[in-house]
This record gives structure tokens, C-alpha cells and sequence, in this order.
């Protein structure tokens, strides 16, 4: 078997192990809670699947799409902008609709990262933004991120030591998996450090609103001059809960949406346009369903936080994301995320992501997903508590 380059630049996908394990004992008819893959299990509301069968039956929408997106759909994106974030964005030059935001960001990476190029991103971090530098043959240099690192002071001390100088920085916030988040005044100096060092900037901003207890996450580009070196990425997949869509954008400076759009225009025709037309109604629409999302994932955030404090296990509630960041219990932490993931399905009958899966600096940690209801959530605190 001929060995792909590509391919192995790859490290193991830690996920998999876990995953396995998890399938053998549903298998065997065990009843494992599963806490691990970001996957919303709430369904995608009611207006936006009615548009949806609605231009199904229109003939017309099932030819080949446009790889950049419908006008109205990007229309819809530049005024969505200008109402939550005061942001001017023009649909021609400065939108562009993607195949999610995973889609988005590889293909924007593979077209503006040569091999050899220097990308810096958090560490841990949402695995597809350092794989897709590695993809692109890049070199990628993880910047500890987490309560117990000053993200930008670290980020600093990064840009001054690398060499060749870093062409890119990717960063996430709300952020997965750590849930950290910040305020405007952090991308303030982020823009300021990558202007004057002529860096790239992707803000990946898929947890724009699940946000909780008062906090408002801010955009990259409300920021003045953010457009001269970055673009920001948005999915409808938690905010509409339509992951199985497929449906992000990518806004921002031209020229670089420009070249995304142009290597889309070589590898795709698009997005099937009967959900382009229903992300115009979810765009536009009503957006009490986007609240709702949001607190159902706030009272299961509260239940599995009070939950596991109660137990023993002290985590603190994060102000962001669908997800909780837990450091291992200290008669644990030697074991490492992967065997203590590995010890709570067959013991505990939980499954949840390895922190190791997000980078090395993730190793003291797992990931709980808030993908069950509040009763399966009570079922995994009673089952931690058996080995706590």
C-alpha cells in the first residue's frame, strides 16, 4: 500500500479509541450516556424546515447552485452583521457561504498556507483548525490556552521566537473546548499585534450565542481594522441548531474571502438551494428559537455543573459554548484524559472527549458535550459517583 503524504502528517485521531470502546459496550447492550461529540440533538426549528420542504417542491431550486452562496442569502448574512454587531459588510466582495464553517476554514487554509508557512493557534483547540495547516503542508505552533495562561501574553512571546515569522493566526470565542471567552478589548490587541506584524487573522465565531449569565460575545470585526487583516467565520449549525445542514459563512476582508471563493469555484457548486433559502429565514426570521436553544443549554450546563460539584468533582460554570471543560480529579490526573475517558464508559457507563484529542496542553482534562436532557444528565452524575 503506497504510503499519502498527506495523510501522514496526520497524528492518530485520539478520538477514535475512545469512540470504539463506546460502541463495543452499546453493542453488548450497555446504556452509555454520551457526553462526547458536539452534536446538537435538538431539532432544527419549525419556520426554517417548513421553508425548507416549501422550496424543495420548486423544481427550479434543484439545479446546480453557486458556490459562493445566493445573493439573497448573502444579502441576508451582510444584514445580519449590521444588526447585531453594527458591522458593515458587503455581500459581493466581503460574504461568502460555506459547507459549515469545517468546510470553510480548511479550504480558506489550504489556498493561503504554503508548506513551511508558520500558522499559531490555541492549544487545546477544535482539532480542525491546526489540522487543516497541516493538510496545507504548514507548520502549526499551539499557544497554551486556559486558566492557568495568559493567552496573549503567551501569543507575544510566540510571534517573537518563530522564525520564519508566523502568516497566520487561528483563535475561536467563545472558545472550544476550553470555554474561555473574552471581551472586545483582547480583540482590540489582537488586531493592533497582527497589523503591525502582518499577520492573518481567522476568528472562528461558531458559539456566537450560546452565551449565558449576562455575558455577550463579541465579534472579531467590530473591531476598527480588523477587515485589513482578518475574516471571521459563523455556522448555523448551534445557533439554529442545524448541524446536519451544513450551512457557515466566512465575511470579512475581501481579499481574502476572495480567495476562498475562488478555490470553491474549483471544488464545489454549492450549497443544495432550498437550505440556502431556508438559512434566509433563519437569518432573518424570527430569533426567539435562538434564545431558547440557548437556555435549554444553559439549565443543562447548570445541571451537570451542580451535578459534579456536588459529587466532588469542582468545576466552575463556563460563560459560553455547549460544553464543559473538566479537570481530571487529582487522584486521577496520572492516568491521562484517554484512559480516564476510557474508565468512565466501562465503569461510570459516561462517554466523554479526551482532552489530549484537542492538544497536548488538554491532557488534564475531558470534555462534556451538553447533548442529553436533563434526566440522562442526573443518570451520568450518579454513574461519576460511583468512581469518585
Amino acid at each position: 500500500m503506497k504510503e499519502f503524504a498527506r495523510l501522514k502528517r496526520l497524528p492518530p485521531y485520539v478520538f477514535n479509541t475512545v469512540n470504539q470502546i463506546k460502541m463495543d459496550f452499546r453493542h453488548a447492550g450497555e446504556d452509555i450516556i454520551d457526553l462526547g461529540m458536539g452534536n446538537p440533538d435538538m431539532p432544527t426549528p419549525r419556520h426554517i424546515v417548513d421553508k425548507l420542504i416549501e422550496a424543495a417542491k420548486k423544481g427550479r431550486n434543484h439545479r446546480y447552485s453557486s458556490s459562493k452562496g445566493i445573493t439573497k442569502l448573502r444579502m441576508a448574512i451582510a444584514n445580519w452583521y449590521k444588526r447585531r454587531f453594527d458591522v458593515d459588510i458587503d455581500p459581493e466582495t466581503e460574504a461568502i457561504v460555506t459547507i459549515g464553517a469545517k468546510e470553510g476554514i480548511s479550504h480558506l487554509v489550504l489556498v493561503t498556507i504554503r508548506p513551511g508557512d508558520v500558522v499559531l493557534s490555541p492549544d487545546p483547540t477544535y482539532p480542525i483548525h491546526p489540522y487543516s495547516v497541516i493538510i496545507a503542508g504548514g507548520d502549526v505552533r499551539g499557544i497554551p490556552l486556559g486558566p492557568e495562561h495568559d493567552f496573549f501574553d503567551n501569543l507575544i512571546r510566540a510571534i517573537k521566537q518563530t522564525w520564519p515569522r508566523p502568516k497566520m493566526l487561528i483563535i475561536s470565542f467563545p472558545h472550544n473546548p476550553t470555554t474561555e471567552v473574552v471581551d472586545l478589548a483582547f480583540f482590540e490587541k489582537v488586531v493592533d499585534y497582527a497589523r503591525e506584524h502582518e499577520i492573518m487573522v481567522i476568528h472562528d465565531f461558531a458559539y456566537a450565542d450560546l452565551v449565558y449569565d449576562g455575558y455577550t460575545a463579541p465579534s472579531f470585526l467590530q473591531v476598527p481594522g480588523a477587515k485589513e487583516i482578518g475574516v471571521e467565520f459563523f455556522s448555523l449549525s448551534k445557533s439554529y441548531s442545524m448541524p446536519g445542514w451544513r450551512v457557515g459563512f466566512c465575511v470579512g476582508n475581501a481579499e481574502i474571502v476572495g480567495a476562498l471563493r475562488r478555490i470553491k469555484s474549483y471544488l464545489d457548486y454549492g450549497i443544495f438551494q432550498p437550505i440556502q433559502i431556508a438559512s434566509i429565514i433563519a437569518l432573518n426570521g424570527p430569533q426567539e428559537c435562538v434564545r431558547e436553544i440557548a437556555e435549554t443549554y444553559k439549565t443543562r450546563r447548570d445541571a451537570l455543573v451542580s451535578g459534579l460539584n456536588r459529587i466532588g468533582w469542582h468545576v466552575k460554570k463556563p460563560k459560553g459554548t455547549m460544553f464543559v471543560w473538566a479537570k481530571i480529579p487529582d487522584r486521577y490526573l496520572q492516568m491521562g484524559s484517554v484512559e480516564f475517558c476510557k474508565m468512565l464508559i466501562r465503569e461510570a457507563k459516561v462517554a466523554v472527549s479526551p482532552g489530549l484529542g484537542f492538544g497536548e496542553y488538554g491532557d488534564e482534562y475531558v470534555r462534556f458535550a451538553l447533548i442529553e436532557n436533563k434526566m440522562r444528565i442526573n443518570q451520568a452524575i450518579r454513574g461519576i459517583r460511583k468512581i469518585l
